[in-house]
């Protein structure tokens, strides 16, 4: 075997967030040697970033809520292109995972009787959103951290997968390096478990700024031979910071809205109050992130073409209650006193709803042996998420996928390794090293940024979806050629490079399926097709790997069980109403 050491689990996780914690907590309970690999150290994954809260249905502030009101709210916002049966097991799943996340030592807020409290997030009929101030992604990610460690559950930081190893048609484990030495390590599972994030870093303003969130499962496991999914969905949430240009795009958590914060435009109007009078600055993040649009194209933007976002009316000792990490976030980044003055802000790329078609019951992929959860899983949140649903999602399907790859492990045995694998892994993982090439990394992937922020943002169209297109086809032609300096000891050209693989792989499903969906649907709105599309509203986008391009084909939404089907009956005016009855399409080839 070429020069690469080996270490031999299991499951192997993919991922060191909140759903890959999950997921080897299930995966050890249920028996099986676990190892989670991971790019960032365990204290500091993306899931930090999913500051506002976490939706369950406790009925704490509001005892009328229930999963079945849960349930309507996530596939009515999800314009119905959800997988009713995720969105079902999540609304009924998520109270059990939060409580036992609390047990666990979660910090979440409480009531004087001890009760966990629930605060209003955007579209939610009720009151279900639990929350530690305004920093629960990482108050969850530590609560999981600390269970995994009780556990003994070993974590290997700072490792880039880069390829899944596949045999007789089934997934047996990994290959990557350490992301300082350079070192190359084989890792031979039963199993798999990808929780390897979304793709928000293709944008040039995205909400995640860190060296992470290139779509690298999802190219990894198309590359492998699964199927993608909704690709062409992606959220924008509609508060990113604006100023300065550095921090552009960071989070501004939707709690702040939650906690009664005002959008107003350069007019000081309340813009919300008329596009959507019920719900306000709490409607959807797709309705509100368009709206934020409008005032700026109509000329009411703010200075540095945004809106602003007030909470001052709030009080200083509240906000500092409530909202600490923006108070901090706001004073050490732009030098803004959030109590004093209002914040600047903008839609910002924040989230992949689409990503790896998986079993709904167990985060099972198409490739036997690889199993998916959290973001890098499509599914559950259809054509726009409902803000706290991301943290539901991690725990109750990190759970599953966790569970169902340790039961899994003691059917099979381990396969073999096909080194032909390995040995092509390393000439494409050292070729920008030996190259002769003239292309700078770094320049390509901030060019695929800027195509992809131009050609692939809030508003879309068939000309800008294909002038992007054809530039991702270019820069993958022009990636053969790249040449980065110096050796494998912690050098990030060289792992931008195998960055900008796995992107532009991502982003070609991305912008392939959004040209095919030719109607406005949740995040995806299409200047050229402004309504929905009842047919299209009653299928998913389905790509896979062609002899190294994507080609897509659809597959019928799966239907809702008859008494779920009932909740619509009679939906609400201002919401997406679901698809008139019919037949769904034969699933078919998608020409590209």
């Amino acid at each position: 075997m070429p020069s690469a050491r080996s270490r031999v689990c299991n499951v192997l996780v993919i991922g060191t967030g909140a759903a890959g914690l999950r997921a080897a907590i299930a995966a050890t309970e249920a028996g099986s040697q676990v190892l989670v690999v991971g790019k960032r150290h365990r204290l500091d994954a993306h899931t930090v970033l999913a500051a506002g809260g976490i939706n369950a249905v406790l009925g704490t502030r509001d005892p009328e809520d229930s999963w079945e009101q849960h349930f309507a709210d996530t596939l009515r916002e999800g314009y119905f292109i959800g997988h009713p049966r995720m969105v079902e097991i999540m609304a009924q799943e998520a109270p059990a995972a939060v409580r036992e996340l609390a047990d666990w030592g979660c910090p979440f807020a409480r009531l004087e009787d001890g009760r966990l409290d629930q605060r209003f997030f955007g579209a939610h009929t009720y009151r279900r959103t639990c929350y530690a101030g305004d920093y629960t992604g990482r108050a969850v990610l530590f609560a999981l951290a600390g269970k995994a460690q009780q556990l003994a559950i070993p974590v290997i930081e700072d490792q880039y997968i880069s390829r899944l190893l596949v045999a007789d048609r089934a997934c047996f484990g990994a290959y990557g390096f350490d992301l300082v030495s350079g070192e190359r390590t084989v890792f031979e599972a039963d199993a798999v478990v990808l929780a390897t994030g979304g793709h928000t870093r293709l944008w040039r303003r995205s909400s995640s700024r860190r060296d992470e969130n290139y779509g690298e499962g999802m190219s990894l496991a198309l590359e492998a031979g699964c199927r993608l999914m909704d690709m062409e969905l992606v959220q924008f949430h509609p508060t990113g910071m604006v100023l300065p240009e550095e921090v552009a795009g960071t989070l501004v958590t939707e709690a702040v809205r939650g906690e009664g914060g005002y959008l107003t435009n350069r007019e000081g109007k309340r813009f919300m109050l008329e596009v959507d009078p019920k719900k306000k600055e709490l409607s959807s993040r797709d309705v509100v992130a368009r709206a934020i649009y409008k005032e700026v194209q109509a000329g009411r933007g703010t200075e540095h073409g945004g809106a602003y976002l007030d909470v001052r009316h709030l009080g200083p000792e509240k906000i500092k209650k409530k909202l600490p990490s923006m108070y901090e976030q706001f004073l050490k980044l732009a030098d803004v006193d959030i109590t004093k003055q209002p914040m600047e802000i903008a839609p910002t790329i924040h989230y992949a709803m689409g990503g790896l078609r998986v079993e709904a019951e167990t985060g099972a992929t198409t490739l036997p042996g690889l199993y998916a959860a959290g973001e890098a899983a499509a599914g559950l949140h259809g054509a726009n998420r409902l803000g706290g649903n991301s943290l539901s999602d991690l725990l109750v399907f990190g759970r599953r996928a966790g569970a169902a790859a340790g039961a899994y492990v003691r059917e099979v045995q381990l396969g073999k390794i096909d080194e032909r694998q390995v040995t092509e892994e390393q000439r494409i993982l050292l070729l920008p090293l030996s190259a002769d090439g003239t292309e700078n990394t770094y320049l390509l992937q901030q060019q695929l940024q800027k195509a992809m922020q131009d050609g692939a943002g809030l508003a879309r169209e068939e000309k800008s979806l294909k002038a992007c297109l054809d530039k991702i086809l270019e820069l993958r032609q022009r990636s053969a050629r790249i040449h980065v300096p110096g050796s494998r000891k912690y050098n990030p050209g060289w792992h931008t490079a195998r960055d900008l693989r796995f992107m532009l792989t991502v982003a070609e499903a991305i912008v392939r399926a959004a040209i095919e969906r030719r109607e406005s649907r949740g995040a995806h709105w299409r200047l050229d097709y402004l309504e929905k599309d009842p047919a299209l509203g009653r299928v998913n986008f389905i790509a896979y790997n062609d002899g190294g391009h994507v080609t897509l084909k659809t597959r019928p939404v799966p239907e809702m069980p008859p008494e779920l089907a009932k909740l619509f009956a009679e939906p609400e005016s201002s919401s997406p109403a679901p698809p008139p009855a019919a037949s769904p399409p034969k699933p078919q080839q998608v020409r590209t």
